[in-house]
């Protein structure tokens, strides 16, 4: 039976709740409430922000040195809370309904209350509506949300080969190596695999454990670290079904590296750009697993996250688009996004176009050579751009770029008009937005709806700009490449027209963070591993793209830096495992610092003295602390740097100026006559490179693609303020995630 002083306070919160669901939709008055952030308040939502909750549960926190009453609206549950090991109460509180739920205490800390909204296991939580159609490809899903009992293996090191292998607890082997953790605690080396489902597609998590123990939030087991590691995948694309999610297996050496010292290792299929390039869906489902590790194993003091290629983009856009999901980056082979890289790829469908077209498109008597036809596309070779053109280009055709599940129904403009368009700027619609219907071609005006804008333009650039001033080209041949570039349409078919970027997309790109202006980054460590690229379109030009995009938004890039070597794409063999070696020591610094300064100073303030740039010699020694140079790293350019653009190539439509021809146009010059060519195919002017580009823009950091009813926002609103009291659980006080 209760005693007079728990009916007491059980209604003291049930007013309290009756109260607060008086306020109807929105946030409810908090007025007089406990409300602060951290753990100082009585209560706080541990496991997410209040407002992005998913899958029907989430960790509290209250604090109080006895057993605190509890509701979740307006039903008791104080009897799920047990003692936290750090001192106050916790439970996973689970029975959330869709939307607004209120969950209230009274402890020994004071009464406080917050209101959480719960959305969907299978998603969307601020992406926005899903893409259809889409196929659970795993064969447990229980319903259209791929929605499966989460399932577990297990790996072990063996003492004697020192391999990993399978693992069973019910026949666990006898010749189980050990590990020491980085806090000293020596344990059995053995990993458990969790797979399982959220936002449609899977999740996998990998942690050291003692299969014999119990582990809960609040009392996780003794090895665990409280740090997460992040694998990414690869590539850009776009599928219409679930996935595998990237690897986090101890099988990898960076992997293992972090398992052994007691991080989680973890990865989602939605964060592989090959199998999903939308920049909201990749974060929105990295804000799922880091919710579902804090419920089920503990908080986190901070994050890395680690990937090559696509997986590079992946985790640089999100660390600048959504601060906070992230603490350090590794990125290898790394591009900065996939839309400010756009225009290289543009270009080079352009220029070999030109270039290899048969029947030749060069006029009379203009003739190309390979190593003036490199010289446009900025680079000592014309295969990069061939290997780039059949690697990524099709990704962008509507008709080709459905990898598997929606190849059945794609986008035909004659024969199936209404079709999927398989192309990764129409599976991110949400983000760029349609087409405005003053820009519908034919097939647009039929359905009466507008296609995703295409965030890319080439009106105005000067193809070959700096070959003709180096003497390298003839005024004749850069005369002919402009004429005859052209550009695409929609569908990307050739048009002699060039392409003008569509509003509001490219806005939207920018604002949005699909082209990464880095104005949020300085927030993140970065070691980017760095190696020669031997024309595999990974070219190293891009660490220093991202590079002086942080000096010209920051004034600096003392958060950044690059570990070069001879190993091609890579650097060096050991390169990802010791870049994470010295992350973890970068960021166990940030950590301790506890002074009210902004994360961006703290990064930079406390990095170790002994982290520079390097280069090592491709075994793992480092030989100097700077980077390698040209002579083993060489750093090339694009058509658009050939063009004049930066560096920072992040420049998608450029200002104009008028046309001069007092302008450096090389050493031969124009004649009268083909001056006047130049004055018919530059009419509106061409690129001033030495302004910002059209609609240029920092990323607005925490975008929603949908409002409270789950209807889309073309180009995405910012999310208000973090709720207070949420997020706790999210990393360490000095990284300050939710502020």
């Amino acid at each position: 039976m209760l005693n007079n002083v728990k009916l007491l306070k059980i209604a003291v919160i049930g007013g309290l709740f009756a109260a607060l669901s008086a306020c109807g939709g929105g946030s409810p008055d908090m007025t007089g409430l406990s409300t602060s952030k951290g753990s100082d308040a009585a209560l706080s939502i541990v496991s997410n922000r209040a407002d992005l909750v998913s899958g029907g549960d989430v960790l509290v926190h209250v604090e109080s040195t006895e057993s605190p009453q509890v509701t979740l609206n307006g039903v008791d549950i104080s009897d799920q809370f047990e003692a936290y090991v750090d001192g106050g109460y916790r439970a996973l509180v689970a029975g959330l309904v869709l939307g607004e739920n209120v969950i209230a205490a009274i402890s020994d800390a004071g009464i406080s209350a917050v209101t959480v909204t719960n959305s969907p296991h299978g998603g969307p939580v601020f992406s926005g509506p899903q893409l259809e159609p889409w196929r659970c490809n795993n064969g447990a899903a229980e319903d259209d949300a791929c929605n499966q009992p989460p399932e577990f293996t297990y790996m072990y090191k063996s003492s004697g080969s020192q391999q990993f292998q399978a693992y069973d607890p019910e026949n666990p082997p006898n010749d189980v190596a050990t590990t020491t953790t980085d806090e000293g605690v020596e344990v059995p080396f053995i990993v458990r695999i969790e797979k399982g489902f959220q936002n449609r597609d899977q999740y996998a998590i990998a942690a050291l454990i003692k299969p014999e123990e119990d582990w809960t939030p609040a009392n996780p087991q003794q090895q665990y670290n409280g740090k997460l590691l992040v694998t990414h995948g690869a590539s850009c694309g776009t599928d219409y079904g679930s996935g595998s999610a990237p690897e986090v297996s101890p099988s990898n050496a960076t992997n293992a590296e972090a398992l052994g010292r007691g991080y989680i290792v973890a990865s989602t299929a939605l964060n592989n750009s090959g199998h999903n390039c939308n920049l909201a869906l990749q974060a929105e489902s990295i804000v799922m697993v880091k919710e579902r590790i804090i419920e089920q194993y503990g908080d986190l003091r901070y994050t890395i996250a680690a990937g090559c290629s696509g997986g590079s983009l992946a985790l640089q856009w999100m660390a600048n688009a959504y601060p906070g999901l992230y603490q350090g980056l590794l990125p290898t082979c790394s591009f900065p996004d996939t839309w400010s890289t756009a225009t290289q790829f543009l270009d080079y469908h352009q220029t070999i176009d030109y270039f290899f077209s048969v029947p030749s498109r060069w006029g009379a008597g203009v003739a190309w050579t390979e190593n003036q036809m490199a010289a446009v596309q900025g680079h000592i070779s014309v295969v990069n751009s061939q290997v780039s053109e059949t690697a990524q280009f099709s990704v962008a055709v509507a008709t080709e770029g459905c990898n598997n599940d929606a190849a059945d129904d794609a986008y035909h403009p004659e024969d199936n008009p209404d079709g999927v368009r398989c192309a990764i700027q129409d599976a991110a619609i949400n983000i760029f937005g349609p087409r405005p219907q003053s820009a519908w071609g034919d097939v647009e005006t039929a359905l009466q709806r507008g296609f995703a804008g295409f965030p890319v333009d080439n009106v105005g650039v000067q193809y070959g700009l700096l070959p003709l001033q180096a003497g390298t080209i003839l005024p004749s041949q850069f005369l002919d490449l402009n004429e005859k570039i052209g550009g695409i349409d929609v569908d990307t078919n050739f048009t002699e027209e060039r392409i003008e970027a569509v509003q509001p997309a490219l806005a939207n790109a920018y604002r949005s963070g699909m082209i990464n202006s880095t104005n949020n980054l300085d927030q993140v460590a970065i070691i980017d591993c760095r190696g020669p690229d031997p024309g595999a379109f990974h070219d190293a030009y891009r660490a220093y793209a991202i590079r002086e995009r942080l000096r010209r938004e920051h004034g600096h890039h003392d958060n950044h830096l690059i570990w070069e070597g001879p190993v091609a794409l890579l650097g060096d063999a050991q390169c990802g495992r010791q870049s994470f070696v010295a992350m973890d020591r970068w960021l166990a610094a940030v950590e301790e610092d506890i002074a009210s300064a902004t994360v961006a100073s703290k990064v930079v303030s406390n990095k170790p003295a002994d982290l520079t740039d390097a280069c090592y010699n491709g075994s793992g020694v480092q030989v100097q602390n700077t980077t390698c140079g040209q002579a083993v790293v060489g750093v090339y350019g694009t058509p658009r740097t050939a063009a004049g653009d930066a560096i920072t190539t992040d420049n998608n439509k450029c200002q104009l100026k008028a046309l001069d021809r007092n302008d450096d146009y090389g050493p031969v010059g124009f004649s009268d006559g083909e001056w006047a060519r130049m004055e018919a195919l530059f009419t509106e002017g061409v690129c001033d490179f030495s302004v910002p580009g059209v609609s240029q823009q920092g990323a607005i950091p925490w975008l929603t693609y949908q409002d409270a009813g789950g209807a889309v926002i073309y180009g995405g609103t910012a999310m208000p303020d973090a709720p207070a009291s949420s997020g706790t659980g999210w990393a360490s006080p000095s990284f300050q995630v939710f502020e």
